[in-house]
């Protein structure tokens, strides 16, 4: 697939790629972040349930379960770059709008498909980047430039988190929730569509030929044999439980976590204010989740991928008891809470190395890699969005300790299906 349109696709590269590789993951973040946890917090500021923060933030990530099944259409496109702008500045244009839509009567309902729209460029916007990305450099500037990806990538987590929720927590007490919100999403979407400006400029410029035999039927022929191909991997349905069981549990506590530490102590929460849970994400839980990526990616290198698998699962998992003893201890230390959730997020980061290079190098062997990667990370989406969408109702059914025992016991199917489930690519069709 990536072959074929190798020879179609003229990259005329002009800038250095750190005028542009930093900015471009750095644009990929910030709406994602902002759909996928600022605007829980958001909601929570604005008096939302629980269950319903849960299942809507769960609902809009939808966009990153599909987005492989239009990813093949954007080939049809000219111009990368053009494409790359024009989501960023779509975004930039739909998070000023919610920033709007909270002064508003029916605020909610119109905050929520302001941000489906937001997710479903956002989305659309990560298969071009990539692209443009690939497209661009060689294999040794890909590889040379891939951690500028995930640094501005998770930079984005930082100045969301770290950054425009501390804002958040500040304004509230001087103007008020709506008030305080407005502003945020009014900064994230002025920052969004101001990178999309300068992306105009600094981009390059990846023309498609007009000799290239592209059409939207042979597009779509070209997807239905990725899908089949895909669906003929010989294990293939045991290691889609496997990708949606292991997110399982992470889908709740992430979801969770950040509502328990700002809901009452009355009523089982750590009552900390919006901008101190800014503060511990942004950049303590945010350093941390760092930390462990990096050294799980090591620890799997040195043990290989099955028998590191279990180790990752655990460390994944059993740091969630750390919320487990704060619904029961309710310390009022913010340092102890900050420490405890640092070690949650370690523990996050370390296992979830395990996941990608699961995907990267089992599911996705083979012909259609690429097409393939995205596929399997379709279905990790979708593990998260199936427990992130349930996991208000089944706090709300269980209180908060015994929620975190519940998420803790979560781990256990998945854990038991790597006994069964292959680790290693199948031998070639």
């Amino acid at each position: 697939m990536d072959k074929a349109h190798a020879d179609v696709l003229k990259p005329q590269a002009t800038r250095h790629p750190l005028a542009w590789v930093p900015t471009l993951y750095l644009a990929q973040g910030l709406p994602f972040y902002a759909v996928a946890l600022v605007a829980g917090l958001m909601f929570k500021s604005m008096g939302v349930p629980n269950e319903q923060i849960a299942r809507w933030t769960g609902v809009l990530g939808l966009a990153w379960v599909f987005k492989a099944l239009w990813s093949p259409f954007l080939e049809l496109a000219r111009s990368k770059k053009r494409v790359v702008v024009i989501l960023q500045l779509a975004g930039g244009i739909g998070l000023a709008c919610v920033a709007l839509a909270l002064q508003l009567p029916a605020w909610f309902a119109l905050a929520l498909v302001l941000l489906g729209v937001v997710a479903l460029a956002s989305s659309t916007h990560d298969i071009g980047a990539d692209g443009l990305y690939i497209a661009s450099l060689s294999a040794r500037q890909q590889a040379a430039y891939a951690g500028w990806q995930g640094a501005f990538f998770n930079g984005a987590k930082f100045l969301s988190l770290g950054g425009l929720v501390i804002l958040a927590g500040v304004l509230e007490q001087r103007v008020g929730a709506p008030a305080a919100w407005s502003t945020v999403f009014g900064l994230l979407g002025a920052l969004l569509a101001g990178l999309g400006l300068y992306h105009a400029w600094a981009l390059p410029d990846t023309q498609r030929s007009g000799a290239a035999p592209a059409s939207v039927r042979a597009t779509a022929a070209l997807l239905l044999d990725v899908i089949r191909a895909f669906f003929a991997k010989r294990g293939i349905w045991l290691g889609i439980l496997f990708i949606v069981l292991f997110r399982l549990a992470e889908g709740q506590v992430q979801t969770i976590g950040p509502l328990f530490l700002r809901d009452a102590r009355a009523i089982g929460g750590l009552g900390l204010s919006t901008q101190e849970v800014g503060a511990i994400y942004g950049t303590a839980g945010t350093a941390a989740f760092l930390a462990g990526s990096v050294l799980g990616g090591y620890f799997t290198s040195w043990l290989g991928l099955r028998r590191a698998m279990p180790f990752l699962i655990l460390a994944m998992n059993v740091p969630n008891l750390v919320f487990w003893y704060l619904s029961v201890a309710q310390p009022a230390s913010l340092g102890l809470v900050t420490a405890a959730l640092s070690a949650e997020m370690f523990g996050y980061g370390f296992g979830f190395v395990g996941m990608i290079l699961f995907i990267m190098q089992v599911i996705a062997s083979g012909p259609y890699q690429t097409a393939h990667y995205a596929l399997g990370s379709g279905f990790m989406q979708l593990g998260f969005v199936l427990s992130k969408v349930v996991s208000g109702d089944i706090q709300q059914a269980l209180g908060y300790r015994h929620f975190f025992l519940w998420v803790v016991l979560s781990a256990i199917p998945v854990l038991l299906l790597t006994r069964f489930v292959r680790m290693e690519p199948a031998p070639e069709q």
